[in-house]
């Protein structure tokens, strides 16, 4: 039995689906200043003195980009506004009213200033080794915000810091970039902030939205980067730009609000009782392994765009919101995309290489691939809230599984959803890595140490029996079919989240 996927169940009812990239984030370091030894080996070969470094050397390039962003201010009519308290301000407030009066043809917005966290290098000479080296440090200096609308990125941002190694951070929103590209193309669209609410032509818009040109990112930021820092262009450096964080959203756009109030109340609530950590791995695309030591869970919050559920794992986090009241919005986040693997070329030490399976890289040339893991992990969830978004229990599905199959004369019974020892080992097969990789007799047989192997091979071909389970061809390894998966799911549901609480609540009134 195949699934039927939210937006086939709900086609009437929507405008369409949008898989695209959200808010990237893109950290610039310049190489080989972004750490102390090539500081200090930078400063040797152009015969810098270390305890130089301060007066000589960082200093005289503060007072270079202080003056360069006090002339791009005053070129453009600017006044630069210093932020006192930039936790509790909020930047995009104001620079969205003063969009609603400026408008937003390409160019130069506004300007912030603060004093915010960097990383800076001190002199610092080893008695014991007699060695003269500068060491890292955290502290303080003035970043510059320069706001600014290019002509593809759309909305961006740019923070500069005065203090060396000028650690770069871009902002730009995919939304606003394929905007851009739908205009281009004379697409029509409705955007409300970074969400659309309808679009002329979705599978055009997809295919724009799965096509961002790195090579001209790239030129972009380089540009940017000159002309905002000038100063490492003058030392005869350039960056290196990598991600620092990318959202990606999948958006079923519904035509009015009341078709996705429908169902979404109920889904949320069945999705906070219903998601484990080993479901949260599995949407990722991982394995959960008992001696996990990341943070791991739900969160739940009402916020003004919408009411959210948010699972995270480590430094990858997977949401569901109702934006607006009316585009259901799933949304994989990461701070650190080396949490996925890619299949690739490495460079070993000895000067060898190998293609293998390998965490994937840092480099914005990693975009591309990254949307192909993000985009699988939002599929995964989405099939997921598929198989619970509506309150019918699936008698049907229901009575198939329990009732006795017979095949080559044999008769094989149901499964009884009451007995603690079928719903458990329901649970057991859900587990994140028997669904990734499907399982044997031999693996469930460490989790089921009360049974041997001619048991767990009857178990076996009792699920095959019910068409809950399929084996893969010339291995003895299984996975759970598309009905199998369905029917568990409902099945542990309906035990859990209805009978037991029904008899609990009668229980106690009793």
């Amino acid at each position: 039995m195949t699934i039927r996927l939210l937006y086939e169940k709900y086609s009437a009812d929507m405008h369409g689906v949008l898989d695209c990239y959200d808010r990237i984030i893109i950290s610039g370091n310049v190489h080989p200043l972004c750490y102390a030894k090539g500081m200090t080996k930078y400063l040797y070969i152009n015969n810098i003195r270390i305890f130089d470094y301060t007066a000589g050397f960082a200093e005289p390039l503060r007072g270079a980009i202080r003056a360069n962003a006090e002339t791009i201010a005053k070129e453009n009519g600017l006044e630069i506004e210093f932020i006192r308290k930039s936790r509790s301000f909020r930047k995009a407030d104001l620079i969205r009213e003063i969009l609603e009066t400026r408008g937003h043809h390409p160019g130069l917005v506004h300007i912030f200033s603060a004093m915010e966290r960097c990383t800076a290098y001190y002199p610092w000479h080893d008695k014991r080794t007699h060695k003269t080296f500068v060491k890292s440090r955290q502290g303080k200096c003035l970043h510059y915000y320069f706001y600014f609308i290019d002509e593809d990125l759309g909305l961006c941002y740019f923070r500069v810091p005065t203090w060396c190694p000028f650690r770069l951070q871009c902002y730009f929103n995919g939304h606003n970039w394929l905007a851009n590209q739908l205009k281009q193309r004379g697409v029509a669209f409705q955007q409300r902030d970074n969400a659309f609410l309808e679009i002329a032509d979705f599978d055009v818009a997809n295919q724009l939205a799965a096509e961002l040109d790195i090579e001209k990112l790239h030129a972009k930021l380089d540009h940017y980067a000159r002309q905002y820092c000038p100063v490492v262009a003058d030392l005869g450096l350039q960056y290196s730009w990598s991600i620092m964080q990318a959202e990606y959203a999948t958006d079923l756009v519904f035509k009015d609000q009341q078709a996705l109030q429908a169902f979404y109340p109920y889904l949320l609530e069945t999705l906070i009782q219903a998601v484990k950590p080993a479901d949260i791995a599995t949407f990722l695309g991982r394995k959960m392994h008992g001696n996990y030591q990341g943070e791991m869970g739900n969160r739940f919050n009402v916020r003004w765009l919408g009411t959210r559920i948010k699972h995270q794992m480590g430094s990858v986090s997977i949401k569901m919101y109702d934006k607006f009241n009316i585009v259901l919005r799933i949304e994989t986040t990461t701070t650190d995309v080396s949490f996925f693997k890619q299949y690739r070329q490495v460079h070993h030490r000895d000067g060898t290489m190998t293609t293998k399976w390998a965490p994937m890289k840092k480099t914005i040339y990693s975009l591309p691939a990254l949307q192909e893991v993000l985009l699988a992990a939002n599929r995964r969830y989405l099939k997921f809230i598929s198989d619970v978004e509506t309150p019918e229990v699936g008698a049907q599905q229901l009575y198939q599984l329990a009732e006795t199959r017979t095949e080559n004369d044999r008769r094989y019974k149901g499964f009884n959803l009451l007995l603690e020892e079928d719903s458990s080992f329901f649970r057991l097969l859900m587990r994140g890595e028997f669904f990734i990789s499907g399982f044997t007799n031999k693996g469930l047989r460490q989790h089921l140490p009360h049974k041997n192997s001619g048991q767990i091979s009857r178990l076996l071909k009792r699920l095959r029996a019910h068409g809950l389970i399929k084996k893969v061809g010339r291995r003895y390894k299984y996975y759970l079919t598309e009905f199998g998966r369905h029917v568990v799911l409902m099945a542990l549901k309906f035990r859990e989240l209805v009978i037991i609480p029904e008899l609990a609540y009668g229980q106690a009134q009793a």
